[in-house]
């Protein structure tokens, strides 16, 4: 009986937790170069008092689908697409690097190359900033030129090239802001290798079909738990009411 109400209350509980991570990954179907979060579901034994009896259910987040994501056409020419492999540095809030497959890129007022409005995007000597009344065009290695929109047409100015990385995706981690850092903190080196495309950016890998059909199946899984539980009350009260006329 205690095995039962442990299992089934720790699974529902973790039933709820692989509900979010599901509903995070449905909400972010839209979302450029997100990658999905995968779930786990295992059965942990208690150490202690009531061991004997007593198993948790765990539901987890152990890593990430970096499966690629569609690449869609914009004709933009601050949005790029990585092809193939490999991530794009920009700098997170907190000053440091970070990495996203994530290419729409925007222009504040100060000529600043952002993603999201906030995170610079790297270059090799820092965060590539562009000189005023220019166009940008970036090449298929990421190199970033500034071409003037008035006076002298031909005076083409490369102002960097991005970051673009591409280090073993088993050592990526993904951080509550949604980027990307390796698990031993350091920045990876320059690939001379990774190569993008201008004018598309790489949509999410959420399949939306199985995340709509992952979420029904634990709304499902959960309505079991709830019932197992009725069903170890019930027998819980069954066992008190024959322990009494016995008595």
């Amino acid at each position: 009986m205690d095995r039962l109400i442990y299992t089934a209350m720790t699974g529902a509980k973790q039933s709820m937790l692989r509900q979010d991570t599901l509903s995070h990954n449905l909400a972010n179907a839209n979302t450029t170069g997100f990658r999905a979060d995968t779930t786990a579901h295992r059965a942990v034994p208690i150490r202690g008092v009531g061991e004997g009896t007593r198993i948790f259910a765990i539901e987890s987040t152990p890593g990430t689908d970096f499966s690629p994501g569609p690449i869609q056409q914009t004709g933009r020419n601050l949005d790029v697409a990585i092809n193939g492999k490999g991530f794009f540095a920009v700098q997170a809030l907190d000053g440091s690097e970070a990495y996203t497959r994530a290419g729409s890129f925007h222009l504040d007022e100060n000529g600043n190359l952002l993603l999201h409005g906030r995170h610079a995007v790297m270059g090799d000597g820092g965060p590539l900033n562009i000189p005023a009344d220019s166009r940008v065009a970036i090449a298929d290695d990421g190199t970033v030129s500034a071409i003037p929109e008035t006076g002298g047409l031909n005076a083409v100015t490369v102002v960097g090239r991005i970051k673009l990385v591409n280090p073993d995706e088993a050592d990526m981690v993904k951080g509550l802001d949604g980027l990307f850092r390796t698990r031993s903190g350091e920045a990876p080196a320059f690939d001379e290798y990774v190569r993008v495309g201008a004018g598309s950016v790489e949509g999410s890998n959420v399949n939306v079909v199985e995340a709509m059909v992952g979420i029904i199946a634990v709304a499902r899984q959960f309505e079991m738990q709830m019932k197992m539980l009725s069903v170890a009350e019930a027998d819980s009260r069954s066992s008190a009411q024959l322990l009494n006329i016995n008595s």
